[in-house]
């Protein structure tokens, strides 16, 4: 039996070469600024002032395909529906 070469992946997929390990080994050396990687916001953008909460609501059928069409209409989704419908009702911006 032969060794066979291991291969690497990105999360994504992409099979990595010889030259892009040693581009990444490359900038590992020379050193990252923290504070630069510390400030990159990951994950989904905020939508106020500070972090969402989920809320669970339970909806009957009627309600839920009546929110449903409405965000298929609009090309947005049912959880902005609801956002925007709460903000009327309770008459917040």
């Amino acid at each position: 039996m032969t060794d066979k070469p291991k291969t690497y992946t990105t999360k994504t997929g992409k099979v990595l070469t010889d030259a892009d390990i040693e581009q990444l080994a490359g900038e590992a050396e020379r050193g990252y600024d923290v504070q630069t990687l510390k400030s990159r916001r990951r994950g989904r953008p905020m939508l106020g002032s500070a972090p969402s909460e989920v809320v669970p609501v339970r909806l009957d059928p009627d309600l839920r395909q009546a929110v449903e069409a409405r965000a298929t209409a609009e090309h947005t989704t049912t959880s902005e529906i609801i956002r925007e419908a709460l903000r009327r009702f309770l008459d917040v911006a």
